[in-house]
């Protein structure tokens, strides 16, 4: 019963947003992602917008080229989850920002047992990790309330270049590698959570 309160109210909260809309949005989401929203229907409204604009400034920012297009384990992934995570604390704080990233990998774990993909690729424990890395550093970047959204952009832009972020080792052809730099056959991993990937500095992708 109380769940089906917060779900009123967080539909209420949004009824001038485009409410058929987000609730298209909100029924493709995970179930950690749902609780998290049920839990949180007052800032819901501020992380999704925060979502939609840090989403748009990462597409913008893929389509230049710049930072390359790697989006499962490169460079572009890396500055997503930061950027994304220093979006959503300028809007609503670090702890819930950050609870809300968690809620974001526990999805992709029921993703993959599902054997479901995400960005073309199906989850693992590795990329789950890199994630959670570069949420900490996106939520710690944003807590200066002063920054400018560009600024911002700029801050995980440095912290991508320093090597401050986290990325998954490839060989030049985007093969995953272990940290012992052996090829990784995806193909005899299918299935399995714990693939042997291996994080790298975001300056060394």
């Amino acid at each position: 019963m109380m769940r089906f309160l917060f779900f009123i109210l967080f539909l209420f909260q949004f009824t001038s947003f485009n409410a058929q809309s987000l609730i298209s949005k909100f029924t493709r989401i995970s179930r950690p992602e749902k609780c998290w929203v049920l839990s949180h229907p007052f800032v819901a409204k501020r992380a999704f917008k925060a979502t939609i604009r840090s989403y748009f400034i990462t597409d913008s920012i893929k389509n230049s080229g710049t930072i390359g297009d790697d989006m499962s384990g490169g460079k572009m992934d890396a500055f997503k989850h930061a950027y994304w995570i220093a979006c959503v604390t300028k809007a609503i704080g670090s702890r819930k920002a950050l609870k809300l990233g968690k809620a974001h990998e526990k999805g992709n774990k029921l993703q993959f047992k599902k054997h479901e993909l995400e960005d073309k690729i199906l989850p693992d424990s590795i990329s789950s990790v890199m994630d959670l890395l570069n949420n900490e550093q996106g939520a710690a970047v944003a807590k200066d309330k002063q920054l400018s959204e560009t600024q911002l952009q700029q801050k995980i832009m440095e912290l991508l270049l320093q090597g401050k972020l986290a990325c998954i080792r490839k060989d030049k052809r985007g093969n995953y590698l272990t940290c012992n730099g052996e090829l990784i056959d995806l193909h005899q991993w299918f299935g399995k959570w714990g693939v042997p990937k291996c994080l790298i500095k975001s300056n060394e992708n």
